[in-house]
């Protein structure tokens, strides 16, 4: 009888330290090992941390040479992959999820080029700032078509560098043909000169009157980086 007493002790000894080893899966769920309940002390948690979808990628983009048919696509294609990218997802007090985006970024360097080209990147971006803040900066050179470019970021949001010149100059257009080639020709050049005039006054702080009569000097009109600003072409030099 004393032989089996002793086995008893040392299994009950053994059965203790495992238990010590391992965790307690009798425990229920939410009560600690005093069978405290836990559940209640979950009002005491701290607010959620504001949530995010991530790094904010930065929306940038740029213009730099003529506006050509090839270069307008490239930007054109940029501006719509980046279109949805930089969204920011953050937790208000309440619980509800804030989404905003970071804003586009479109530099802009070039001598000018196609009207019709120049039209559809103006048109997108002018698309793009219902939605989101667009900054334009113009460096180096900013001229005929680029400057309504220039000229179409959120107002505020404009910058041209301190030695950056802009050029606005009338419509060039170069054909040859019929009689009734040229008539047609020439009624797409006015066509696009008006557009043009109405793209500037839309975006500056210039009239319409008075950017025609820059136009009729028949020169090409150089302006400063200053002078730009003045015009409401931009809002701040760098």
């Amino acid at each position: 009888m004393t032989g089996t007493k002793k086995k008893s002790s040392k299994k009950k000894a053994r059965t203790a330290k495992d238990k010590a080893a391992a965790p307690d899966t009798d425990t229920p769920e939410g009560v600690d090992e005093e069978g405290l309940d836990l559940s209640s002390y979950m009002i005491l948690q701290m607010p959620p941390e504001p949530r995010s979808a991530g790094p904010t990628p930065v929306r940038v983009t740029g213009l730099v040479g003529d506006v050509t048919e090839d270069k307008a696509a490239d930007v054109l294609s940029a501006i719509i992959s980046l279109m949805d990218k930089g969204r920011t997802e953050i937790a208000n007090d309440d619980g509800e999820v804030e989404v905003s985006y970071a804003p586009f970024e479109i530099i802009i360097s070039t001598n000018g080029g196609s009207a019709s080209e120049m039209f559809s990147l103006f048109d997108l971006i002018n698309y793009a700032k219902e939605r989101y803040e667009v900054r334009t900066l113009g460096l180096g050179k900013v001229m005929s078509a680029g400057v309504p470019l220039l000229a179409s970021g959120t107002k505020g949001s404009r910058r041209i560098g301190r030695n950056c010149r802009v050029m606005l100059h009338s419509v060039i257009a170069a054909f040859g043909g019929s009689m009734h080639d040229l008539d047609a020709e020439m009624e797409e050049v006015r066509w696009a000169q008006e557009k043009y005039i109405d793209a500037l006054a839309q975006t500056t702080d210039m009239t319409k009157a008075y950017i025609r009569k820059l136009l009729k000097k028949k020169v090409n009109v150089y302006l400063t980086a200053q002078e730009a600003v003045d015009l409401g072409i931009a809002d701040e030099i760098i």
